[in-house]
């Protein structure tokens, strides 16, 4: 894919997520990939709001640009073969998992990809005398935390569920590191689940990305906003879940320890929740301190899932509760940071200020 400019690599990953249930009550009708672009054949049923997700997929699995298979401006055509090549090896992967992983997408572009536009199919020769070995396991030590203990280490690091519950607003100013470049953002969040962040990408425009408690939107200065979709709006709302440890087990009905691992130098226990139908939600805790260091989650795309990984760090506390001031969230198509450089507790922030304009946004 061609790079974008900031505003629009920061609404993009922002939004993204995992596929989930926040949908408005009568939300209209879901149209399919064939009903909205031309000459769609392997992907016919699929919602066309997640085609461009499918499309990303393959892009980054090949390491390509639209262009490898596209006409640039005539996305319909099948003038170039690698286009008719893809389309078989689409076929053929839905015919595995058919056959061989009794119809889990468990195989895709990926698995023979990694990146590369030809699949490798020998392994590589050595490039030193040493060959690599898998690291070693940890000995074994103290048991396992169980997840109301990850659960219970993490309220009392961060300052103490009471404590946690005593601040319900947060208004927040930072910037945004990403290509390159900074920009301005500011962010409000309102308990129980409302959240806007609006970045400042110039003088005169900017981008917001928000969700009101019920659904979440889109938005540039001047133009009209868009709602999320589905697929958008869990990963969203979990951004705005004001108490989201608190309220895992509320989130997410199974609740199972993971596999500890390292991040950033310190050793980490993990926790991971599902609910049927969803890809889990990986949450990374600091075995020492508690605190969370990282969340892993995955937008289920029709070619596979997208993963989207967020780190936490910079913790400091304000009104007696611990939170991180800088966040990096990657993905495979994009990367950027948040560092903070304000944060205040219980401002007044309107309701309104989360909510969908009718027109332009201004």
């Amino acid at each position: 894919m061609k790079h974008h400019a900031l505003s629009a690599l920061l609404a993009a990953t922002l939004a993204a997520g995992f596929a989930g249930q926040c949908a408005r009550a009568q939300a209209p009708e879901v149209k399919t990939a064939e009903q909205v672009y031309k000459n769609i054949t392997q992907l016919k049923g699929t919602p066309a709001d997640q085609l461009n997700a499918a499309m990303q997929f393959i892009s980054v699995s090949l390491g390509v640009e639209c262009e490898n298979c596209h006409v640039a401006g005539k996305y319909e055509a099948d003038d170039k073969g690698a286009k008719r090549t893809a389309r078989e090896m689409m076929a053929m992967t839905a015919a595995i998992n058919k056959d061989s992983f009794r119809g889990q997408q468990t195989i895709t572009c990926y698995s023979c990809h990694r990146g590369s536009e030809r699949p490798v199919g020998s392994p590589p020769v050595l490039d030193s005398d040493t060959p690599a070995r898998p690291a070693a396991r940890p000995a074994a030590g103290a048991p396992a935390a169980t997840p109301d203990d990850m659960i219970a280490k993490y309220l009392t690091a961060a300052g103490g569920a009471d404590a946690m519950h005593h601040i319900t607003s947060r208004a927040m100013k930072g910037t945004v590191m990403a290509m390159g470049s900074e920009t301005a953002i500011d962010l409000y969040t309102k308990a129980p689940n409302k959240r806007v962040s609006i970045s400042h990408s110039s003088p005169t425009s900017d981008s917001f990305t928000a969700f009101d408690g019920t659904a979440g939107w889109l938005g540039n200065t001047g133009k009209p906003a868009r709602e999320m979709s589905p697929t958008e709006a869990f990963a969203s709302s979990l951004d705005a879940d004001f108490y989201l440890v608190a309220d895992l087990k509320t989130l997410f009905p199974q609740l199972r320890r993971g596999r500890s691992m390292e991040i950033a130098g310190a050793m980490c226990d993990s926790l991971s929740g599902s609910k049927p139908g969803q890809p889990p939600v990986t949450l990374y805790f600091d075995q020492k301190t508690g605190l969370l260091m990282r969340m892993v989650r995955s937008a289920q795309t029709p070619m596979g899932r997208m993963p989207t990984q967020i780190d936490y760090a910079d913790y400091r506390e304000v009104d007696g509760v611990k939170t991180p001031w800088r966040w990096t969230l990657s993905r495979p198509n994009g990367r950027f940071t948040i560092q903070l450089k304000e944060v205040k507790n219980n401002v007044p922030i309107d309701d309104a200020k989360f909510t969908k304009p009718e027109g332009d946004v201004k």
